[in-house]
Order: structure tokens, then C-alpha cells, then sequence
């Protein structure tokens, strides 16, 4: 699911970048590729599920990031980092 827009939380991007040093711009890079999604476990609220997706920004950093699809297609960004060398050789084979 490729969401339409993202909802940024003030805390969470201080998180992303304080822990991960990943800037919401390169989240956004990521989207605007081709990543790979994966569902996640079943959200709180029906029709809201957690999702995973994997690529790469413009700048070539591979990220990793998990996010809540919401019901207007927005995409609630929870966290966001660096793949691990597992990751990047998976993504590298899809």
C-alpha cells in the first residue's frame, strides 16, 4: 500500500533522528522509489494495520521503516532506520 500523504509526529522524528539519524525527507525518498511493502500485524482500529517497507533513498541509504496505514491512505510513520546487512541483501534479491 503506497500511502497518498504522511502524518509526521513531532516525537517520533525527534526519535528517527536523535536514534537512527534518519531525516523524514529520506522516509519520504523511500516512498517515492519503489520499496518493498509488507503487512504487519492487525492495527487497534479496524482497516488500520501496521506495514513494513524497505528501500532506498536518493542519496543510496537503505532504510528500513514501520508505519500504520491509515483509513484515508495517509501512512503514520512509527519508526525508521538503517537496514541491517540481512535486510540489504534480501531487498537486493527482490
Amino acid at each position: 500500500m503506497q500511502p497518498d500523504d504522511f502524518i509526521w509526529l513531532t516525537d517520533i522524528v525527534d526519535k528517527i533522528k536523535r536514534e537512527h539519524q534518519v531525516e523524514p525527507y529520506e522516509v519520504e525518498e523511500v516512498f517515492a522509489g519503489r520499496p518493498r511493502i509488507f503487512r504487519g500485524p492487525k492495527g487497534h482500529y479496524p482497516g488500520e494495520d501496521v506495514y513494513y517497507a524497505s528501500g532506498s533513498t536518493d542519496a543510496g541509504r537503505y532504510l528500513f521503516i514501520v508505519y500504520i496505514k491509515k483509513r484515508d491512505r495517509r501512512a503514520l510513520i512509527l519508526s525508521a532506520r538503517d537496514m541491517t546487512l540481512k535486510e540489504r541483501r534480501r531487498f537486493g534479491r527482490k
